[in-house]
C-alpha cells in the first residue's frame, strides 16, 4: 500500500510530543524533506529545487502546522495536515520568516524552547541570515537543539515503514538478477549503469537517486566514482550498489559479478565478505550494539587479510539512503526491534577492494534479511 493511514502520523506525533515534554521543548521546527515528510506524508521531488524553504512546526500539543510556499499548498492539503499557512515564494525580503515567527508565537509560550535537529547527520535547510532573523523575531523564545528526538523517532521503524523498505529491496533484488542480461565483456561501464537504472524502473522503482559501483581487473579502486565509458573485460569484477526509492523509502545493497571466470583470490575475498556479513547478522539482536556488529565483521575481515578504509561497515536505512546509527567501533547505539540496517563489509584484494552489502531488520528475536540473501559464490557473466 502506498502512503500511510492517518493513524501512523498520529502515533509519530504523539511519540514526539511525549519526548518533547520530557526535554522541555514547546515545539519542534523542522526544515528538511525527510523530517517534514515523517510527520506529514508530504512526498514530492520539488525539494530538488533549493530556491524555497519549507517549514513544519510540531507543537507540544495538537497537530503539526505547515508553513510553506503557496506552490505546495494543494499537495499538502492532501495529507492529514489541515493547518497550512502559506506565502508567495520566493520573497527576497521576507521568505516566510515573519509568518513562521507568528506561528511559533501562537503555539509556544513567551519563554518556550523551540527544538531543531542539531546532531550528527542533520542540517538546517534555510539561509543562515533567515535563522538570525527568526531568532530576533521570537523575543524571549529560544531556538535550541532537539536533544536527539528526531534521531530517536526515525531510527525505529513501524511495520508499515519496514514493509515499504522490503518492497524497495524486492525491486532491487529483481533488477540485480537481470544484470547478466545486459552486462558482458565489451559493454561500456556507463552503459551498464544506465541500463541498470532502467531495470530498476522496469521492476517498479519510483526513481533511482543513487547508483555507484565500479569494474576493474580483480576488484575495483573505489565505490563512489561515476561510471566511465571503459569497456568491461574478462577478469573484471563488476559491482553495482543501488539506493532506489519506492514510496519514499530506500533500498541500499550491492552485488558483485565476475566478467568470465573469477580469479581464486576474488572468489576467496567474496566468500570472506559474505562470511563477515553473516557473522554480524547472527548477533544482530536487541541488546547488541552498532559497535558489536562492526567488530563481528572486522574480526572476519582482518583474518589473513585487510579491511578497507571506508570508515564504517554499515549504517541505518529508511527515508534516507544512510541514517543512524553507524557501524563503527565508537557507536554504542543499542539495537532495538524496528531498526533497519545495512551490513557493508569491505576487503582488500591486492591493490583493489571488494565490498558486499545486505539490508536487515532487527526484530524481537532473530533478525531478518530484507535484501535477497546470496551465497559466497561470485556469479560469472
Amino acid at each position: 500500500m502506498r502512503g500511510f493511514d492517518q493513524a501512523e502520523f498520529e502515533v509519530r506525533t504523539k511519540r514526539a510530543q511525549e519526548l518533547m515534554r520530557a526535554a522541555d521543548l514547546s515545539a519542534l521546527l523542522l526544515t528538511t524533506e525527510t523530517d517534514v515528510r515523517y510527520f506529514t506524508g508530504y512526498l514530492t521531488r520539488f525539494w530538488e529545487s533549493p530556491t524555497r524553504p519549507w517549514f513544519l512546526v510540531v507543537p507540544v500539543t495538537g497537530k503539526p502546522v505547515a508553513v510553506i510556499p503557496s506552490i505546495g499548498a494543494a499537495l499538502m492539503g492532501q495529507t492529514w495536515i489541515d493547518d497550512i499557512r502559506t506565502w508567495s515564494a520566493p520573497d527576497l525580503q521576507d521568505d516566510g520568516i515573519s509568518l513562521l515567527a507568528d506561528v511559533l508565537a501562537e503555539l509556544t509560550p513567551v519563554s518556550g524552547n523551540v527544538g531543531m535537529p542539531d546532531g550528527h547527520e542533520t542540517h538546517v535547510r534555510m539561509p543562515m541570515a533567515d535563522i538570525e532573523h527568526l531568532r530576533g523575531a521570537l523575543g524571549a523564545r529560544r531556538i535550541t537543539g532537539d536533544q536527539g528526538i528526531l534521531r530517536r523517532l526515525r531510527m525505529i521503524k513501524s511495520e508499515a515503514e519496514i514493509a515499504k523498505i522490503q518492497t524497495a529491496c524486492d525491486i532491487a533484488g529483481r533488477a540485480f538478477v537481470r544484470v547478466p542480461e545486459m552486462a558482458r565483456a565489451g559493454v561500456p561501464l556507463d552503459t551498464v549503469f544506465r541500463r541498470f537504472q532502467m531495470l530498476c524502473l522496469e521492476e517498479g522503482a519510483d526513481w533511482v537517486p543513487y547508483l555507484a559501483g565500479g569494474a576493474e581487473q580483480g576488484g575495483y579502486s573505489d565505490v563512489i566514482s561515476p561510471a566511465t565509458s571503459v569497456l568491461l573485460e574478462t577478469g573484471d569484477v563488476l559491482m553495482l550498489d543501488t539506493g532506489l526509492v519506492w514510496d519514499g523509502y530506500f533500498s541500499d545493497f550491492d552485488r558483485n559479478w565476475s566478467v568470465g571466470p573469477a580469479r581464486p583470490e576474488v572468489r576467496s575475498a567474496h566468500a570472506r565478505l559474505v562470511e563477515a556479513s553473516d557473522a554480524a547478522f547472527e548477533i544482530a539482536r536487541p541488546g547488541a550494539t552498532a559497535s558489536d556488529l562492526f567488530h563481528a565483521m572486522n574480526t572476519v575481515l582482518t583474518k589473513d587479510a585487510e579491511g578497507t578504509d571506508a570508515g564504517r561497515l554499515g549504517h541505518g536505512l529508511g527515508m534516507s539512503l544512510t541514517e543512524w546509527p553507524s557501524l563503527i567501533p565508537a557507536d554504542q547505539t543499542v539495537l532495538e526491534p524496528g531498526m533497519v540496517l545495512t551490513l557493508e563489509p569491505g576487503i582488500a584484494v591486492g591493490t583493489k577492494i571488494l565490498v558486499h552489502e545486505e539490508n536487515i531488520v532487527i526484530t524481537e528475536g532473530a533478525p531478518r534479511f530484507l535484501s535477497p540473501r546470496i551465497g559466497p559464490e561470485v556469479i560469472a557473466i
